[in-house]
């Protein structure tokens, strides 16, 4: 038996065509969740972080399919901008301007795998910098959490920064 060679070219395209074709993946069109609903949450609008101190970081990261990073920026609020996502009005400081204020931005990774994750992690607050002691007043507390499929959360919480 002899084989045509021009039909045995196309008829190979076709096979590989169909074999390499398989089940679509779902794709993930869900953004992860930032719960700070729960009594053990920490930090929560309006709460009071001291300088000096260590905070213990409580929140509870939710994902359909896959959690990603987490993030922490903390910044003065002294001129009362705006991005917070909670309905709690918190009473404000006076308007300022900024002397020696606290800055904090950190980002955290999530074990692989996971579509839930509780943060139990200590985040010491010094009281200064070489610049001399931080500021005290309104500060923002801000948590973005990306999933794996590049999906992100934000929640902006208002927060007092003080000194014992």
């Amino acid at each position: 038996m002899k084989i045509n060679g021009r039909y045995i070219i196309p008829f190979l395209c076709v096979l590989i065509l169909f074999s390499s074709c398989g089940k679509d993946k779902e794709i993930d069109t869900d953004k992860p969740f930032i719960d700070i609903s729960f009594p053990e949450a920490f930090p929560k609008n309006c709460d009071t972080i001291y300088f000096g101190e260590s905070l213990n970081l409580r929140i509870l990261l939710t994902d359909n399919s896959e959690l990603g990073t987490f993030s922490i920026d903390i910044h003065h609020n002294f001129d009362h901008h705006s991005h917070s996502t909670e309905v709690t009005e918190c009473n404000s400081d006076p308007v300022k301007d900024p002397v020696n204020p606290f800055i904090y931005i950190k980002d955290f990774d999530i074990p692989a795998g996971l579509k839930e994750h509780e943060t139990n992690l200590s985040i010491t607050i010094p009281s200064g910098d070489g610049n001399g002691i931080y500021d005290e007043g309104d500060y923002h507390f801000f948590i973005s959490l990306t999933d794996k499929e590049g999906w992100s959360a934000q929640k902006g919480l208002s927060i007092k920064m003080l000194h014992r």
